[in-house]
């Protein structure tokens, strides 16, 4: 292989490996910011007017098998506690995952939501589903406490 090429091509695992240890944990943090201030953002909506909520979920959203008052406390609950999960990155997969499911229900419960809606809980729900599938990143509670635990596993007695 000429040597042009071959310095090519380290160049290019260089800016690889750059790239992989600077902007892949700062995408990661930024897909956890960014849905779960939409989630938050939501959460702080349902328990500003707590009457108003449970009026939506005994009239508007039809939330499948869950009696309305159940569903407004879960949603609420759910888009506040599983917000903070995901942007700590601690338990980030289970945040990811319950934000995933909270998200599907919301589309599924909700027979009036636009096109436009639709597309933005689509586009979190592959967010989410990025985050949950490839972990939340190195900018995490998870990664710091699983470094610390390997760190502990290695000692010798």
């Amino acid at each position: 292989m000429p040597q042009a090429i071959s310095n090519l091509i380290r160049r290019f695992s260089t800016l690889n490996a750059g790239l992989e240890h600077w902007l892949t944990p700062l995408f990661d943090l930024g897909i956890r910011l960014y849905v779960a201030n939409v989630f938050w953002s939501s959460g702080l909506v349902k328990i500003s007017d707590w009457g108003s909520t449970l009026a939506l979920f005994e009239y508007e959203y039809h939330v499948p098998v869950l009696p309305p008052h159940l569903a407004a406390y879960l949603a609420a609950s759910g888009e506040l506690g599983l917000s903070v999960l995901l942007v700590l990155g601690l338990a980030g997969r289970f945040g990811a995952a319950g934000l995933f499911v909270v998200n599907l229900v919301a589309v599924l419960s909700y027979p009036d939501l636009s096109d436009l809606g639709r597309a933005d809980h689509l586009l979190w729900g592959v967010l989410l589903l990025v985050a949950l599938l490839h972990g939340p990143g190195r900018l995490s509670v998870d990664y710091w406490l699983l470094r610390w635990l390997n760190r502990d596993n290695h000692k010798t007695p």
